[in-house]
């Protein structure tokens, strides 16, 4: 064979070998290229879903107030987490919560959901590889058939007299007593021993065991809001209220000496004629506290049961002291011997006035030195003793049955 020959046979020789090789590394490159599919698959992006989960479940709605809010993660762990809580009237605030140590799980610090609101959750996590994820999430929970309200006195900010008593008046029945009692709180500084009262399903009163000490700062909690008042009945209100005693100003009644007696920090202010309930009208026996001061009402005889004996449009200077319509007020069609020597009212303890009235009449004079919260006390009287419940009446109460009306176990 020559040279030429050889030489064709070699280049096709390699020619075969080359084919075999690149085929070998087609081959290869294939296998490696399978290869790199799996692991950018491994590498690729997890959903956030996976990484950070959220309980209630995103877009979740009617969540149960006992419903679990929970954050986590299955390794790695959370970096933070923020959640807020939107209400119905749009006030958005946030939710405390606390991190495990180990930063696996975030769980809010309050035990119950608010009810007819809107969560949002945002988390950030960091998993096992280094890689960080943020997720976002929203739920809704449910929305109570009824809502109930405590309408109350004393008004935030108000400066009153040492006899008030805090109450509520509740628009529902309330079944679930000790529930919206706990819910209620009523501190004071210096520091008083306060107990509550309920009368019936929809009043709670709260008192002290004495008088209120002058100066004394009362402050009133309510954290009534998602608390189960009754069945498919709950509370709406979340707020303080604060107010303060002023001085001390309890005036005593004698219906037989037709004089009230007025003192001013346990000393005499002033000693006023009056005129008190009429036989067969008789002005209830024992403490009364001012409810609300009206310098000119209208006193309708219907309303309170004498159907139309007396219908006055204008009573000046006129101060409720029970539910059931005892008033002090100023009186201008009487005539002037009637004050200090005979009881000629329905009722009500009537004070010398002209119409209009006038600051320099008693009437006046007792109305403008008085407070929300002052005391009068009616003695020697033929009436019964007025009624705890018949407006803020509480304090005819002793203490240990005021206390025994309470819904909670005082020791607790």
């Amino acid at each position: 064979m020559d040279k030429g020959s050889n030489w064709g046979t070699y280049v096709r020789a390699g020619r075969r070998a080359a084919r075999r090789a690149i085929a070998v590394a087609a081959v290869a490159v294939a296998l490696a290229g399978c290869s790199l599919t799996r692991l950018g698959s491994d590498d690729a992006p997890r959903p956030p879903a996976e990484v950070v989960r959220v309980t209630p479940h995103d877009g979740a709605r009617g969540i149960p107030p006992g419903g679990r809010l929970t954050v986590t993660v299955p390794d790695g762990r959370l970096e933070q987490v923020r959640v807020t809580r939107t209400d119905q009237t749009g006030t958005t605030e946030p939710v405390d919560g606390r991190m495990t140590v180990d930063g696996r799980a975030w769980r809010p610090t309050g035990t119950r959901l608010a009810l007819a609101a809107r969560y949002a959750v945002n988390a950030v996590a960091v998993d096992e590889r280094g890689r960080r994820f943020a997720r976002h999430t929203t739920f809704t929970t449910v929305v109570p058939p009824h809502r109930f309200i405590g309408y109350f006195t004393p008004e935030d900010g108000a400066t009153v007299g040492t006899g008030t008593i805090v109450s509520f008046t509740f628009n529902r029945p309330i079944t679930n007593r000790a529930a919206v009692e706990r819910a209620i709180r009523v501190t004071s500084r210096p520091r008083t021993d306060v107990a509550a009262h309920w009368f019936g399903n929809r009043r709670l009163d709260f008192r002290p065991s004495e008088y209120w000490t002058p100066g004394t700062e009362v402050t009133l909690d309510l954290r009534l809001r998602d608390v189960r008042g009754a069945r498919g009945v709950y509370g709406i209100q979340h707020k303080k209220v604060r107010f303060t005693v002023g001085r001390s100003q309890v005036s005593t009644v004698d219906t037989v000496a037709h004089t009230m007696t007025v003192r001013r920090n346990g000393a005499v202010l002033a000693v006023l004629p009056v005129t008190a309930g009429a036989p067969g009208h008789e002005t209830y026996n024992g403490k009364m506290v001012v409810m609300e001061k009206l310098a000119e009402t209208r006193m309708d005889g219907s309303t309170v049961g004498f159907g139309g004996e007396y219908d006055i449009s204008d009573v000046p200077h006129a101060m409720r002291l029970t539910s059931s319509g005892t008033f002090v007020h100023g009186n201008y069609w009487a005539k002037a011997d009637t004050f200090g020597a005979v009881n000629a009212s329905h009722g009500c303890i009537g004070l010398r006035d002209v119409r209009g009235g006038s600051p320099q009449t008693a009437a006046g004079w007792f109305y403008h030195r008085s407070l929300v919260g002052d005391v009068v006390e009616v003695v020697n009287s033929r009436e019964r003793q007025v009624a705890p419940d018949n407006g803020p009446g509480g304090w005819n109460m002793p203490w240990s049955a005021w206390r025994a009306g309470s819904a909670l176990d005082d020791r607790s």
